[in-house]
């Protein structure tokens, strides 16, 4: 029977120099969160399937991973971790009412058709700010999201800034049924304005309804297009979600962050999931979202806890495509050394890694074959990336291979300084 040493579809394996980079990535990512003061927080890959229903705004029940426990209880891979975090705040912060900062990475499962050409398996990084209502806070997760950017080395992205608020104003005023509303916002969503516009023209709107709604492909831009977007629009709701966009862009601008918002009226969510504030983050090199965000007030409600909360979640794949594709330097650690061995110096070789080990290096201890020369050990530690290699040919003395700067050497082992 033929070994199966393939992969799934929809998983692949990360290795070598790749794994380390990304492993770097998340580490630079994580060190602005902990700059934040955001707390890490581990949920199970797997819950029961209610915690990701889709009344609670996560992935739809077909995409899921779902199997049985013994007790016939149906379980799912977690498409998503924010709900896992919902439930964690409900339970163990149920009397808590200042600001909670839980930060997060993992793996998250969907099964979505092959032909979409996706990851079935999707590292994520994230953060969740609860029970901060503000628009400070807004602003303060959108600007933790563009520091996240910048550590990872990406210096040009863009973050579109929504607010389904706007939309939802637009509704009320309009008095539609659930089932048109539901259809408009498809149109917009999918950005159909084909469709929209033959849609509005058979309803029977105000035309300051219709106006608006059919300017749904030009409510996109800088500041400027907030300012027409208050011309459109009468209705309270659509006002204040306009005013708290401005509050959102004032506060990252102290930052000095302009540059990298933009705001887009018609960014709004396949589910009702969001309540105000949205957001997406794009850069060159990926087709999709890297990071997708905003405001949900309602969902911890559904797990016992009333509570306002903002969030955020990098998709490490795109982010790491991307990175790829505009080249930018992922500097990792290449400061390992081999320390290789005849037998006969075993012991020294040994002692030799363990006060290497302890001065902090790393170190991979290799006893020499007979059958193998030393240039094939220094072909092998330049092949993965070591920096240099120690030859032991006797109990003081080592042959030092800087594979770095392509240079051979002697010394004492008591003469060599570890830093």
């Amino acid at each position: 029977m033929e070994k199966l040493l393939h992969t799934p579809e929809g998983v692949r394996d990360i290795y070598d120099n790749e794994c380390k980079k990304k492993r770097k990535v998340l580490s630079k990512m994580h060190h602005v969160l902990s700059l934040y003061s955001y707390n890490d927080i581990e949920t199970p890959t797997f819950e029961f399937f209610d915690i990701f229903n889709q009344d609670k705004g996560s992935a739809a029940s077909n995409e899921m991973y779902k199997f049985f426990d013994r007790d016939n209880n149906t379980l799912v891979l977690r498409p998503d971790i924010t709900p896992s975090i919902a439930r964690c705040v409900a339970k163990y912060y149920s009397e808590e009412d200042l600001p909670i900062r839980l930060c997060y990475q993992g793996d998250t499962f969907l099964n979505t058709h092959n032909h979409q050409g996706k990851s079935h398996q999707i590292t994520q990084l994230g953060a969740e700010l609860i029970n901060d209502d503000s628009s400070a806070a807004d602003a303060e997760v959108i600007a933790t999201v563009i520091d996240c950017f910048l550590a990872a080395g990406l210096k040009e992205f863009q973050i579109e800034i929504g607010e389904v608020e706007f939309f939802k104003g637009i509704l009320e005023e309009a008095s539609l049924s659930k089932e048109t509303a539901e259809e408009i916002r498809k149109y917009i969503h999918n950005r159909n304005f084909f469709g929209l516009e033959s849609l509005v023209k058979e309803l029977n709107l105000s035309d300051s309804v219709k106006k608006v709604l059919l300017s749904f492909d030009q409510l996109f831009g800088g500041c400027d297009m907030l300012e027409r977007a208050k011309q459109l629009v009468s209705n309270p709701t659509s006002l204040e979600a306009i005013n708290r966009l401005e509050k959102v862009y004032t506060a990252l601008s102290y930052s000095g962050y302009e540059q990298y918002i933009s705001f887009d009226f018609s960014l709004l969510s396949r589910y009702e999931y969001y309540t105000g504030i949205m957001f997406r983050g794009y850069t060159f090199g990926t087709g999709d979202a890297v990071v997708k965000g905003g405001r949900y007030n309602n969902l911890l409600e559904q797990y016992g806890k009333n509570a306002p909360a903002i969030g955020f979640a990098f998709y490490i794949e795109d982010l790491m495509k991307a990175i790829t594709s505009q080249k930018v330097e992922v500097s990792i650690d290449n400061s390992d050394s081999i320390i290789l061995y005849d037998i006969e110096y075993q012991k020294y070789a040994i002692q030799f890694a363990d006060h290497l080990r302890k001065s902090d290096r790393k170190v991979e201890l290799i006893r020499k074959s007979k059958k193998k020369d030393v240039k094939d050990y220094a072909e092998y530690g330049k092949h993965n990336h070591f920096s240099g290699m120690f030859y032991l040919t006797s109990d003081k003395t080592v042959d030092v291979y800087d594979f770095v700067a392509e240079d051979i050497g002697s010394a004492l082992i008591e003469d060599i300084e570890f830093c």
